[in-house]
């Protein structure tokens, strides 16, 4: 989501509680000044009641992390609230304590659910009704943590690193789309487009997770299959030009290369695999698939595989420095592993030569035993019939 630099704001700034009600009660005693109106009346409520729409608050997590104050309650005939998945529009302006307005928004439209705005408001959407307007107070964990929030191409912070925000949020709309809403090409693309830009941005921040459930998101939206249970057998195709098929399938491509990138960031290697094969079947020359494929097959330590995709990417991109550095890196990788599977070997083999040696010696060992044994027996056997001669002589004479 792109932020705008404008301190505008079509919001009223009620961070502070007090100052609200003290707003509120001058507006509406004056109001009953001028045309000798009670303060309620004017008002269109009680005072109680007023009091209490600005004092309703939710402390969601229950650690004052995230916080939740109604500003605005919903009509009476309006209190349906979106659920996940679903498209809303908002308006809405996220501010520093200082308040500085970083974020603005007017009919912005996103997806409950697909962290397309900041973590805090995502899980806010789901706990508001159509036409209410609430305030919510997001600590770091729930914004833009400890990386913060920079413009693209600067190196100044919109967002400082740690910092909380408050937002005013206001619920336009909710819609669930079905399949009779999502079969134009124009709305596959812009909502595809979206979540793929969403996920690049999140890989940036290094938070790889995110990324992937928004490419696969991306992934939802394009393709020409619309999924409709009720479509007639081998007629669920949507009826698109072969340019607009042509086009969405270069932006799945994409999005399956980046996906594919992201799952080997974190090390889920068989499904980056399968990721870069659903490119590698419609072009077979991707060479960001193929050095893709090999830094997987590096990762699963089939580095004469990986060397081979990398060799056909440098045929590929001749110039490509990174690919010639990477292959020359396994090229002496696969050196030192073959040095160290022939140490590994000749251990083995020193060991099972020394293991046989002892196997001999304690073979050998139980025979000189045994002879000595037997030996033992002769002369015992000896000794016992000379006595017996002796002792049968003195007895007969």
């Amino acid at each position: 989501m792109d932020t705008e630099k404008s301190s505008s704001s079509s919001f009223e700034d009620l961070t502070n509680a007090e100052d609200t009600k003290d707003i509120r009660k001058v507006a509406v005693e004056e109001a009953a000044a001028g045309d000798g109106a009670s303060p309620a009346s004017v008002s269109g409520d009680d005072p109680k009641t007023a009091e209490e729409d600005a004092e309703e608050e939710c402390d969601i997590l229950g650690n004052k992390q995230l916080i939740k104050r109604t500003i605005k309650k919903a009509p009476q005939d309006s209190l349906r609230r979106p659920i996940r998945g679903e498209l809303v529009t908002v308006n809405f302006t996220g501010k520093l304590d200082n308040g500085t307005v970083v974020e603005k928004e007017i009919n912005f439209q996103c997806h409950v659910g697909d962290y397309e705005v900041v973590q805090g408001l995502d899980m806010v959407l789901p706990m508001l009704q159509v036409g209410e307007v609430a305030q919510v107070s997001v600590d770091p964990r729930f914004g833009y943590g400890s990386l913060g929030l920079k413009q693209d191409g600067e190196s100044t912070y919109l967002v400082p690193t740690d910092s909380h925000l408050t937002y005013e949020i206001e619920l336009l709309d909710t819609k669930y789309e079905d399949f009779a809403d999502l079969k134009s090409f124009e709305i596959l693309r812009k909502y595809g487009t979206r979540k793929k830009e969403r996920a690049n941005f999140f890989y940036k921040r290094s938070e790889f997770t995110t990324a992937i459930h928004l490419y696969r998101r991306a992934l939802d939206f394009l393709d020409n299959r619309d999924g409709d249970p009720e479509a007639e057998f081998d007629k669920e195709d949507l009826e698109l030009s072969n340019s607009d098929t042509q086009t969405l399938l270069e932006d799945r491509l994409i999005v399956y290369n980046n996906l594919a990138m992201t799952q080997i960031k974190i090390g889920a290697f068989d499904a980056a695999l399968q990721s870069v094969e659903h490119v590698l079947r419609c072009q077979p020359n991707n060479s960001k698939a193929l050095y893709r494929k090999g830094r997987i097959l590096e990762g699963k330590a089939d580095t004469q595989g990986a060397i081979k995709l990398l060799q056909k990417v440098a045929t590929l991109e001749p110039d490509n420095r990174a690919v010639q550095s990477d292959l020359a890196r396994l090229f002496i990788k696969a050196r030192r592993d073959e040095h160290n599977e022939k140490e590994m070997y000749q251990k083995m083999l020193g060991q099972a030569k020394k293991m046989e040696q002892k196997t001999a010696t304690r073979q050998k060992q139980p025979l000189v035993d045994n002879s000595k044994l037997k030996l033992l027996g002769y002369l015992m056997g000896s000794i016992l019939i000379g006595v017996a001669g002796v002792a049968i002589y003195r007895y007969k004479y």
